[in-house]
């Protein structure tokens, strides 16, 4: 039994910690704007003297009404007492919204701010962070954190410090103008309030944690099979996959279920406290009326203010538990501010210097060896060069680690031994950015934005004129095809080119590769989606193009590599031939049988 109160003590004080550590991560974008900061407060000081002086100023008009019951009790009170009173509840609106309308600014760009840097941030991230991690996941916790810093800021600044600073005027009201007996009751009943709304919203936080990473599951499941969409229906899986996600949203309901349940006792067990309060405090106003110590308009005071206290308090335990889960959800967001890049540039890394623009860069792989798991080898030892100008192609089977070298070259990883080179840099000292600006890939597996088949194409060139792009269309054989449709560049190509076909999206790849027009360029299986007419004609595209750019090929159609200058021949993460074409079939080796297995199914 002690051990377990000491783990749940070390769990409290852990959370405690990172509550303020979130605290102190978000105030560096806070205190960027302090005059705000510092009008916003006086505000707020402004508006809850003008809240207070309210119940006061009525007290001071039922005294006077008071003095006569008769019809002319009207022209006994003064009038200035009821304008008076007209413009403190007036000015505490004013001063209310005036807070408001200037701590705005500060929220947003804050929410802004966080939010970019998360963003910016997790492009920087590793390719391997991302293959790791459900991106419904990931794009909720960013959802959630965002509006945590909003909810943070206005629980905050609109009722937790407001209710302070109230509680503090009525105490100190309650001092000057009557006894202790009036303070004490107010701060006792306060404090077994606020004590047994922090204890309960403990006790049923971790139902909304369970809540939280049950919607979560529920929502990655429903993005995941929404983006299969095309896989869920060749096999007909709809009920299957509508089973599924309702198996999350069954514990989902039984979460919330419980968490209304425990949210119940809470409410109860405030009003409780309340009302004993409530009571205890007007049976010493009654008593002093009965004196003749107090007035009728005391005891209204007394009243009023009370109200007007425990009103904010209502709702201390839903502010408490959002708070908290707001800090939970921010804490969340930060994590992945503070995950490690893992391909970051050096300390003094400089923008990649190609010699021979016109040609492109010598590329040279030495001694590389790589692998995405340690009990898994991809890359053993690889070496090999390609000349400014010339085009070299990598065959193999599936698995022998061909398309590693392109993510190698992007610098998508790191290589565990050896280096890679662009014309005698090591790319692990020049900057991603300028590195990757002068590589151009067009994969295998295109994946295109939900925008127009206009945009996809100038994403290689952002900014790129009407012409630019129809002239890389053009070379990419697509245009015609554009020309066609209805909107033309302006036709949506939806969810990841859904719209269009293999063939389609692969043109359009290789048209905003065209018009990126980079020194180094990489073709994946450029034209595995094409057929054979059209990928004649795009072949003697990409041919021409590789003329005046140093080319990587990882092809498995041989027909497409026999004028490469080099053909490399991988197996198992090893480079077991390399030749020309015409060398590598008079080895008469693995090449050599690889291109009769074409040739025999080509002629089938």
């Amino acid at each position: 039994m002690q051990h377990f109160k000491t783990d749940a003590s070390q769990t409290l004080q852990k959370r405690q910690l990172q509550d303020w550590q979130v605290i102190k991560n978000l105030m560096p974008y806070l205190i960027a704007y302090k005059a705000r900061i510092i009008f916003t407060l006086l505000c707020l000081v402004v508006a809850k003297a003008a809240n207070l002086g309210v119940p006061i100023m009525l007290k001071k008009i039922v005294d006077a009404m008071s003095i006569n019951t008769t019809s002319q009790a009207l022209l006994v009170v003064p009038v200035s007492l009821i304008v008076a009173y007209g413009v403190l509840r007036l000015s505490t609106s004013l001063f209310a919204e005036l807070r408001e309308l200037i701590f705005s600014k500060v929220t947003e760009q804050a929410v802004r701010q966080v939010g970019l840097q998360v963003f910016n941030h997790l492009h920087a991230l590793s390719l391997r962070f991302h293959l790791t991690r459900q991106t419904g996941g990931m794009t909720r916790d960013i959802e959630r954190g965002t509006r945590g810093i909003q909810s943070l800021i206005s629980f905050s600044l609109y009722s937790i410090i407001p209710t302070l600073i109230e509680l503090a005027m009525v105490l100190g009201y309650f001092l000057f103008a009557y006894d202790i007996r009036f303070v004490l009751v107010t701060f006792i009943a306060l404090f077994c309030y606020v004590v047994f709304t922090i204890v309960v919203t403990e006790w049923r936080t971790h139902f909304r944690r369970e809540m939280n990473t049950l919607d979560s599951k529920a929502n990655q499941s429903a993005v995941d099979s929404l983006i299969n969409f095309e896989t869920v229906k060749y096999f007909g899986n709809e009920q299957y996959e509508s089973a599924r996600y309702d198996v999350n949203l069954k514990k989902y309901a039984q979460a919330a279920i419980k968490s209304q349940k425990s949210l119940a006792f809470l409410n109860f067990g405030q009003q409780t406290i309340i009302v004993t309060g409530l009571v205890c405090i007007l049976g010493l106003a009654s008593q002093g009326v009965a004196s003749g110590k107090m007035t009728i308009g005391d005891l209204v005071l007394v009243n009023v203010l009370m109200i007007q206290l425990y009103i904010p308090l209502n709702f201390l335990g839903v502010l408490y538990r959002e708070m908290k889960q707001s800090l939970t959800d921010i804490d969340k967001m930060f994590n992945l501010l503070n995950t490690d890049q893992e391909i970051a540039d050096a300390p003094n890394a400089k923008d990649l210097k190609i010699h021979s623009p016109d040609l492109g860069p010598h590329v040279r792989f030495q001694d590389v060896c790589f692998y995405y798991e340690q009990n898994r080898d991809i890359l053993n030892q690889v070496s090999f060069d390609i000349l400014p100008g010339q085009t070299t192609a990598v065959v193999g089977h599936s698995g022998a680690g061909k398309s590693t070298l392109s993510r190698l070259l992007f610098r998508f990883y790191d290589v565990q031994s050896g280096a890679i080179y662009l014309d005698g840099q090591d790319i692990k000292t020049v900057k991603q950015a300028s590195l990757r600006q002068a590589v151009g890939i067009v994969p295998q597996d295109t994946v295109l934005f939900n925008d127009t088949i206009g945009f996809n194409i100038a994403y290689g060139k952002p900014g790129a004129s009407q012409s630019e792009i129809e002239a890389a269309a053009q070379s990419a054989q697509i245009h015609d095809f554009i020309m066609r449709l209805p909107n033309g560049y302006n036709t949506d190509v939806g969810e990841r080119g859904l719209k269009l076909s293999g063939g389609e999206k692969q043109r359009v790849a290789i048209a905003r590769t065209l018009l990126k027009n980079p020194a180094l360029l990489v073709f994946d299986e450029a034209t595995s989606a094409l057929d054979s007419e059209t990928e004649r004609y795009i072949q003697k595209e990409l041919n021409e193009l590789a003329k005046n750019h140093t080319t990587l090929i990882i092809a498995h159609r041989l027909s497409t590599i026999t004028h490469a200058h080099q053909i490399l021949v991988m197996s198992a993460g090893e480079i077991i031939e390399r030749g020309t074409h015409e060398s590598l079939l008079m080895l008469g080796q693995r090449y050599a049988e690889m291109w009769r297995a074409q040739q025999s199914q080509n002629q089938a």
